[in-house]
């Protein structure tokens, strides 16, 4: 089997299993290797991260602000509403139960997996900041949706196909062997196990907020629509586990639609809102990025303020918008805000790549099952 036929998941997992064992048989001298290789490609990751952001969410905007209507406008701000709040749950949830699975030792440990130098870096500095690229990505997408400049539209979407490609050919085929080298280093100083047993814990911790937070958005829907919430979101479940097997909001769709459908949603609403909100509304990602950033700083002894998370969780149901249509595109446009708002450096992102992707599909799922939400209050609004 090629291994582009294996999925991102389980290279993933083999690369965190290959990297521990490599790293209790190894010497120092080969571990720095990898440490060298590690440096290097973390400061084009640092380089790319701009870039990321211009060439996904310049694009996302222009197509948001270019629809007209009052339909478009409720959508959205549902949707928008939907994932900070779904972020804000996940974050007084994660700092209310994670203490208690996080030993006390555990603080500095992901900085103690990390003291083995490279042999060299090279320095790649990015274009520009994280948050001129955002800032720079609302000026041109909104000026490109409101003068409807098709020259510019056309340049934005071939840069776009641009960075696709390079997260496509450069970036993940890439991230399972740098994530591989961060958890040799980790099991060269004795720390992996620990990490990898936290790890489970916080996972089986964001699968039960999904599972509450699809219920709770299923409840407020059936109380403004007039429905039983319990029987419309089991008419949801099978579009909740075809997204649990291709991990696609996109490929979901149809079946998204043909149960919404079932819901009693009109067809000219159920067609607006649930490809809209397949790439506008990310719940179910919001939550776990969220909740992965509060473990990785507390697992580090970093503060998590309300101000601090509460600035990350507006930008990033903001950042959720490029998300779709990319590999692993939440966690991807996530890392310009983890980096400026939350101060995460490389290794940090690449755990919480690494944390991400294990949980890709219950995300994915949770999302395109929450849109049957949100379909079921603009039905009802929609006179």
């Amino acid at each position: 089997m090629k291994l582009k036929q294996i999925g991102l998941l389980p290279r993933v997992i083999i690369a965190i299993v290959v990297g521990i064992a490599l790293g209790l048989i190894l010497p120092e001298v080969v571990v720095r290797g990898f440490e060298t290789f590690n440096s290097i490609f973390s400061q084009f990751l640092s380089f790319l991260i701009p870039l990321i952001i211009v060439g996904l969410v310049t694009p996302a905007i222009a197509d948001i602000g270019k629809g007209a209507g009052k339909l478009l406008l409720i959508t959205a701000l549902i949707a928008y509403g939907d994932t900070v709040f779904s972020g804000f749950l996940s974050y007084f949830t994660s700092v209310s139960v994670f203490p208690s699975l996080i030993s006390q030792g555990a603080a500095s440990e992901i900085s103690e997996a990390h003291n083995l130098e490279p042999y060299f870096t090279i320095n790649i500095p990015p274009v520009m900041d994280v948050m001129s690229a955002l800032v720079l990505s609302f000026t041109l997408g909104l000026g490109m949706a409101f003068f409807n400049s098709s020259l510019l539209k056309r340049g934005a979407g071939e840069f776009k196909a641009i960075i696709a490609k390079a997260i496509e050919v450069a970036l993940i085929p890439i991230l399972p062997l740098y994530i591989m080298g961060i958890f040799m280093g980790m099991a060269s100083t004795g720390q992996a196990w620990h990490i990898i047993s936290v790890f489970i814990s916080i996972i089986g911790v964001i699968f039960l907020m999904h599972i509450g937070l699809l219920v709770l958005q299923y409840c407020i829907a059936g109380v403004i629509a007039h429905r039983n919430p319990f029987k419309a979101l089991v008419t949801m479940l099978p579009a909740y586990f075809t997204a649990l097997g291709t991990s696609s909001s996109a490929a979901t769709i149809p079946v998204t639609l043909e149960r919404a459908k079932l819901n009693g949603v009109r067809d000219e609403v159920a067609g607006f809102v649930v490809p809209l909100c397949a790439t506008i509304h990310l719940s179910g990602s919001a939550m776990k990025i969220t909740a992965c950033a509060v473990a990785l700083m507390l697992m580090q002894g970093l503060p998590v303020s309300v101000g601090m998370f509460t600035g990350f969780i507006l930008m990033l149901g903001v950042m959720m918008v490029a998300a779709p249509g990319v590999p692993g595109g939440a966690i991807m446009a996530a890392l310009g805000v983890l980096q400026s708002v939350l101060g995460f450096d490389a290794d940090q992102q690449a755990l919480m790549i690494a944390l991400y992707i294990t949980m890709d599909s219950f995300g994915t799922a949770c999302n395109v099952t929450g849109d049957g939400a949100i379909a079921l209050i603009i039905n009802h609004f929609k006179k």
